[in-house]
């Protein structure tokens, strides 16, 4: 048994949606930890709730009941600044759409999340460049979106989700947009940084293949998280 403290505790969390007039309860007695360096694959049907959960453990969305924990703090008792300041220095964000800034370059969209926080822009810039190369992108700085293959775009939002160096990544379909050989590539990537670098991460995938790579496959079913492994 661990007796080890989560790094993310999912304890007894509801969420619904009212969706003309009717009331969807997505997520019920969602009760689930995390620990610090694990990759967990949560699967299950579509639309069953699985973005929901990953927005509420990054505090995207508030959870109607439950409490969700980041080593032991209650973080949705932080009002929205003090929330919106965690959120942006701790956890990592990646998405099927990279959301990128097609007016920007590689380099400067992965500093964007430092220059937020209140970084020198020649500070933002060398952390930027260090995670760039680190995920093999250091021909394409100066790169505009559009000149990146799908592949490097999902780098950079990789990159950029990773720039202030947090304890968590959350992915959504991270390559669910990208084909299966490019695919594969990031999903090469996500496990090197765990493996090497010691990120914990938290995928949200429909990819079988990629869940079985990883440490543990949590599966929603009716709005409650159940452990495979």
């Amino acid at each position: 048994m661990n007796n080890q403290e989560p790094l993310i505790r999912a304890r007894g969390v509801h969420k619904s949606f009212v969706t003309n007039g009717n009331q969807l309860d997505v997520l019920q007695d969602v009760s689930l930890d995390i620990q610090q360096k694990e990759m967990v694959a949560i699967v299950g049907a579509s639309g069953v709730g699985k973005s929901t959960l990953l927005h509420v453990l990054g505090t995207l969305e508030r959870p109607d009941r439950g409490d969700i924990l980041y080593r032991g703090r209650d973080v949705f008792s932080y009002d929205d600044e003090r929330l919106a300041s965690f959120r942006n220095e701790t956890i990592g964000f990646v998405f099927q759409f990279h959301h990128l800034l097609p007016e920007f370059n590689a380099l400067e969209n992965t500093m964007m999340p430092a220059l937020i926080k209140g970084m020198s822009a020649n500070e933002a810039s060398q952390q930027a460049e260090a995670i760039l190369v680190r995920v093999g992108l250091q021909d394409r700085f100066r790169h505009q979106v559009g000149e990146l293959s799908g592949g490097e775009q999902q780098r950079v939002a990789v990159a950029r989700s990773l720039v202030l160096k947090p304890f968590v990544l959350l992915a959504d379909e991270p390559t669910g947009n990208l084909d299966r050989k490019t695919g594969e590539t990031i999903h090469d990537l996500l496990i090197s940084l765990n493996r090497d670098d010691g990120i914990t991460a938290v995928i949200v995938t429909h990819n079988m293949k990629l869940a079985e790579r990883l440490s543990r496959q949590v599966t929603l079913i009716d709005g409650r998280a159940v452990e495979v492994n």
